[in-house]
């Protein structure tokens, strides 16, 4: 009933843009057909692209593909956001036990935590097969976004199993063809739908892709946009807006750090996370930054232990530094600092509340983003600034 529904749905929103009149033309039937169709990858470089986080030899192109190295952890997502429309791509894994994702509707900038954003994720990967999750093109929602599977899931997850095995293994392309309306997505896998869900939340956002630890090729991606809801839709069903934040941390090494003797022993890249063992010098950026906001993700990973170091000013500086009382979270979860520095203020946000508000003793004078160590052992994560005019 519901895959007839969204059929419906799909031929009322074709009519509604003059493409539909009752016949199955072949711009619909066939993919390769041009008509309405725009390419999301250019064969040369990542013209109309955005690095998320990670670093920039993760996502490179090479003869007409993107080439993802799966490594750091991270997402490449498109400059805008989509609503209604027809994706297509073509993916092949190089690793027998491949791993990567498809992200729809997806917000800008990763959740509090994770290396990953907020949106509903189409599976793509080889060689791996549970009872709760396949390697046949699942479809579900993570980090905060949310769905109603077409299929119940053994689990009770908000997640959708493929009805059929139609992915082929490492070394071979597959083709992926999702179709998103109205919060309802369906995927086909290689010519046949397999997946979807409906009810999903968001419904409007940016397209991207994950690496997740291995190399992954993808090429021909194209989208065929359709109209959009009407009435608009709410606040609630729309990703946040990018906001031209740019990542400080690689994910690889401590490029873009001052790194002396009293770092080099105590700090280290570990992925898409930065640790520190608790001691050692505090970590400082070879930027320099008059105006801006900043968005900054931290754990202990030890016992914790309090410092009376705040996210404060220090001259011109930010200082970020773990142990900030009020609405900081225990020993293994993450925070998500927020400061603003503007019109003469400093403003510090913790897990969505207000922390301090303080005078900026330096208005007119710029300086680097600080991360503390604290004195027991910390990792911080999705590491964000946005320049203010």
């Amino acid at each position: 009933m519901k895959s007839a529904l969204f059929a419906a749905l799909l031929c009322t929103t074709l009519l509604s843009c003059g493409s539909f009149d009752g016949h199955l033309h072949d711009s619909d039937s066939h993919p390769e057909s041009d008509h309405g169709w725009v390419d999301l990858f250019n064969g040369d470089n990542l013209d109309g692209w955005a690095r998320v986080n990670g670093a920039p030899s993760t996502f490179t192109v090479r003869d007409g593909m993107i080439v993802c190295s799966g490594k750091p952890i991270s997402v490449l997502r498109t400059d805008r956001m989509y609503e209604n429309f027809v994706f297509e791509m073509d993916w092949k894994h190089i690793e027998s036990q491949g791993n990567a994702g498809l992200f729809i509707w997806s917000d800008p900038l990763t959740a509090r935590g994770q290396p990953f954003t907020r949106s509903i994720e189409v599976q793509v990967m080889v060689g791996v097969e549970t009872e709760n999750y396949t390697s046949d093109g699942d479809i579900f929602s993570i980090h905060g976004a949310t769905m109603v599977p077409d299929r119940p899931h053994p689990g009770g997850w908000a997640r959708c199993l493929p009805s059929e095995k139609r992915v082929k293994p490492a070394g071979e392309w597959n083709h992926y063809r999702v179709t998103c309306i109205d919060g309802v997505m369906k995927l086909d896998v290689n010519g046949k739908e397999v997946s979807g869900g409906y009810d999903m939340s968001p419904r409007k956002g940016y397209i991207c892709l994950e690496a997740e630890g291995s190399e992954i090729h993808f090429k021909k991606l194209r989208i065929r946009e359709l109209p959009p809801s009407d009435p608009p839709l709410p606040a609630e069903h729309v990703a946040d807006l990018a906001r031209d934040h740019t990542s400080l941390y690689s994910g690889e090494d401590l490029s873009g750090w001052q790194v002396g003797p009293a770092q080099a022993d105590h700090w280290s890249a570990t992925g898409w996370t930065l640790s520190s063992d608790g001691f050692g010098g505090p970590l400082m950026s070879q930027e320099q930054f008059g105006e801006y906001e900043l968005i900054v993700d931290w754990r202990w990973t030890g016992e914790a232990a309090v410092s009376k170091v705040t996210a404060a000013p220090s001259s011109s500086r930010a200082v970020v530094a773990p142990g900030t009382g009020g609405t900081e979270r225990p020993a293994g979860q993450w925070n998500r600092m927020e400061v603003t520095r503007a019109g003469g203020v400093f403003r510090g946000v913790l897990n969505g509340e207000a922390l301090f508000e303080h005078d900026d003793p330096d208005p007119d004078g710029a300086g680097p983003i600080v991360l503390m160590p604290g004195s027991a052992p910390v990792q911080f994560a999705n590491v964000y600034v946005r320049r203010l005019p």
